[in-house]
């Protein structure tokens, strides 16, 4: 895998900045106060620096989006999950699309 998370800015304008795929992105980072700074065209010259404490590994939650493997996004999740929760509570409480509204529909 090549460099992936937070480096110490490799153009000295900020303390760290977002390393993706091994090149530099807009996200910096200065103390706790993250923002976005395009990186010069300038070609990085030396070595990048991890900042320490930040090495992602297989347990994280972030995902790229050209990993093998990762789960596709299922938008009608939350609709599906939120239903779900309807049908728990009972009728007469929400409107539920299949039910009509509450009492009495």
């Amino acid at each position: 895998m090549r460099e992936e998370g937070w480096y110490i800015d490799p153009f000295g304008h900020h303390e760290a900045r977002w390393i993706s795929n091994g090149a530099p992105t807009a996200l910096v980072r200065d103390g706790s106060v993250e923002s976005q700074d395009s990186p010069p065209s300038d070609p990085i010259t030396e070595p990048l620096e991890r900042i320490p404490g930040t090495v992602l590994t297989d347990q994280d939650d972030q995902k790229r989006a050209d990993d093998a493997g990762v789960e596709g996004f299922d938008p009608n999740a939350g609709a599906r999950a939120a239903f779900d929760m309807m049908d728990q509570i009972g009728p007469g409480v929400f409107w539920h699309p299949k039910r009509g509204r509450g009492k009495g529909s």
